[in-house]
């Protein structure tokens, strides 16, 4: 039996931290695309569940083109169950658009409830509350002659807790009979052994929606043999489009064309394609003098991909030599800024900087 593990899809994101209103508004529609493209890949692949692991949407504010698309992937795919886990961006608000549940679609409380797939497969669930999350391994009970497959929402233990996320902690559900701990709340793909019988998993997200979520972005195809209860694991990627964060050295570079041949060697070596949304860090060290014009950096990337930002994180380098005994005013302002023993060295440099494009009489594009 194949089944689909997805997890944080977080529809009806507003994805406005980087992109303009318009390309928001059509990444929030990627995103809906995406989850249709999920399961139309189930039903072509022969796939009978599909395993939500929390998140589903991202607000209690579900706009009705994402409750129709939600609600009609359930009711056109009939053949598929739907195992669907609250995360922490759920509510039941979007329940309220029908009067009778499908069949097809199983929900989960906050008490342990197992739906049976299959001849041998049990799917097993709970969602964290207040009341239940420090003991919710101690009321799990599990069948061992099934193949049992147990969903939660939250970050385990290991990763370090954050914001207001339940905690998993992985040792408390070893040696309890599960074969596949399907896991929600991680943006990328993670996974590990569990117990000498099973192993855990973190599908991440389907769609990349910032920066902090680069690379790949997919779900997790399961494929169990119900006779033996043998599982095999495939990551699936399936995103519209890809984020990537490229680091370019631009050490040494004087001109705006060095910096550009820079760029586009580290582009060369991720190969981003053009629907792509790319983020740019110049590191390294450049003279003092010397500015880097990153708005004419970015324009020239622009047309090439669906959005660029590109920061400069570069270091200012002072050559003390050239000022020690220069007479001029540029000289004389170097000087008593190196005296100035209340700034870092690196706020000397970055006011040196400044200050030599200033009574250059040009403009200062960035400055601290």
């Amino acid at each position: 039996m194949r089944l689909i593990h997805c997890a944080d899809l977080h529809l009806d994101s507003r994805m406005t931290s980087n992109l303009s209103k318009e390309k928001a508004r059509e990444r929030k529609k990627e995103l809906l695309l995406t989850f249709e493209r999920m399961v139309e890949y189930a039903a072509t692949h022969h796939v009978e569940a599909i395993l939500i692991a929390g998140d589903l949407f991202d607000t209690r504010n579900i706009s009705a083109t994402a409750r129709h698309v939600f609600w009609n992937a359930i009711d056109i795919h009939r053949e598929i169950q739907f195992f669907y886990l609250k995360g922490n961006h759920d509510t039941d608000h979007f329940l309220a658009d029908r009067e009778e549940i499908p069949e097809n679609l199983k929900l989960f409380g906050t008490a342990w409830t197992s739906y049976p797939l299959g001849s041998r497969i049990v799917v097993s669930a709970l969602e964290f509350s207040e009341e239940n999350a420090a003991g919710a391994a101690n009321t799990l009970i599990l069948d061992p002659d099934k193949f049992n497959i147990v969903m939660l929402h939250g970050q385990q233990a290991e990763a370090g807790a954050k914001e207001k996320v339940r905690i998993i902690r992985l040792r408390e559900l070893k040696n309890r009979g599960i074969d596949y701990l399907a896991l929600g709340h991680i943006h990328s793909y993670q996974e590990g052994t569990l117990d000498a019988r099973g192993v855990w998993c973190y599908p991440g997200c389907l769609e990349g929606r910032g920066f902090d979520e680069c690379g790949e972005h997919g779900f997790v195809l399961l494929d169990v043999d119900e006779s033996s209860g043998r599982c095999r694991r495939q990551f699936v990627p399936i995103a519209g489009r890809r984020l990537y964060t490229i680091q370019a050295d631009v050490s040494g570079c004087e001109k705006a064309s060095e910096i550009a041949e820079r760029i586009d060697n580290a582009m060369n070596s991720q190969h981003p394609v053009q629907k792509d949304l790319i983020k740019i860090v110049l590191t390294g060290e450049v003279d003092v003098e010397d500015e880097i014009d990153v708005e004419y950096l970015r324009k020239r990337l622009e047309p090439d991909y669906y959005f660029v930002k590109l920061y400069d994180e570069t270091t200012p380098r002072v050559d003390v030599s050239r000022f020690l005994l220069d007479t001029s005013l540029k000289g004389e302002f170097v000087r008593t800024v190196l005296s100035a023993e209340e700034l870092s060295d690196e706020e000397r440099a970055e006011v040196i900087r400044c200050g030599l494009r200033a009574l250059a009489g040009e403009e200062i594009l960035e400055c601290v």
